[in-house]
């Protein structure tokens, strides 16, 4: 699903970028509506090219791993986190979650909530 809208997206980047560019070769007083096409296409193929690396691991990604389990901690938990009173329901897993905090560097784990 998320890759076809990829696609889309980068597509209509695509065409918004040949479009300014015929725009500004075309000449005239609509010159400057061009330069906001291709900054309209720019700017679709940026979010595509970092959508991606945003949300996951680069080694999530190089390994083909399922998406919804890159935050969940399952191992041994360093004993300088301390639980927090936030839960949430993790939309991709449906799993009732807990965060744990280090209050010292602000780093966050996610554990199942039991």
């Amino acid at each position: 699903m998320y890759a076809i809208l990829r696609v889309l997206v980068a597509g209509f980047s695509v065409l918004c970028l040949v479009g300014g560019l015929v725009v500004i070769v075309a000449g005239g007083r609509t010159a400057p509506s061009g330069l906001w096409l291709i900054a309209l296409g720019a700017a679709g193929l940026i979010a595509v090219a970092f959508e991606r690396t945003r949300y996951r691991s680069e080694a999530a990604e190089r390994g083909g791993e399922a998406p919804g389990s890159a935050g969940i901690d399952d191992g041994p938990l360093d004993p300088r986190f301390r639980a927090t009173d936030e839960r949430f329901v993790d939309p991709t897993t449906r799993q009732r979650l807990r965060v744990w905090v280090d209050s010292a560097s602000g780093e966050r784990r996610y554990r199942r909530d039991e």
